[in-house]
C-alpha cells in the first residue's frame, strides 16, 4: 500500500497486488475474491490492468473447474508479458486446486 503513494513506485502497486491476489488464491477461491475487491478499491487502476483481467479468468475458469480455460488464459497472458518462475510456481499450485489435487496447499 505504500508504493500507491510515491510517484515513483505507485506503478510497482498492480504488480504487488497481483501477487498477493495470487497468494490469497492458493488459499481458497472466496478469500482471492475479497483480496481482488479491496485492491481495486484501493488502487483504482489495478481494475483496468491485464494481471486483473487474468485474475478474473482464473477465478471464472476455477469456479467451472475448467483447467483448459484456465490454461488458455495463462498462455494469452505469457504471450503479451513473460511468466517469470514464481509466478509460474504459484499459477501451477492453483492450476492442481482445479484438477481435485489441493494436497497440502492450505
Amino acid at each position: 500500500m505504500s508504493t500507491m503513494d510515491n510517484p515513483l513506485l505507485k506503478y510497482n502497486a498492480k504488480e504487488y497486488f497481483f501477487k498477493a491476489s495470487l497468494c490469497h488464491f492458493i488459499v481458497d477461491e472466496l478469500n482471492a475474491k475479497l483480496a481482488i475487491e479491496k485492491y481495486e478499491e484501493m488502487f483504482p487502476a489495478f481494475s483496468d490492468s491485464r494481471e486483473l483481467k487474468l485474475l478474473k479468468k482464473l477465478l471464472e475458469a476455477h469456479e467451472e473447474q475448467n483447467s483448459e480455460a484456465f490454461t488458455e488464459a495463462v498462455k494469452e497472458f505469457d504471450s503479451v508479458s513473460r511468466l517469470d518462475q514464481w509466478l509460474t510456481t504459484m499459477l501451477l499450485r492453483i492450476k492442481k486446486t482445479i484438477q481435485g489435487d489441493a494436497g497440502d496447499l492450505k
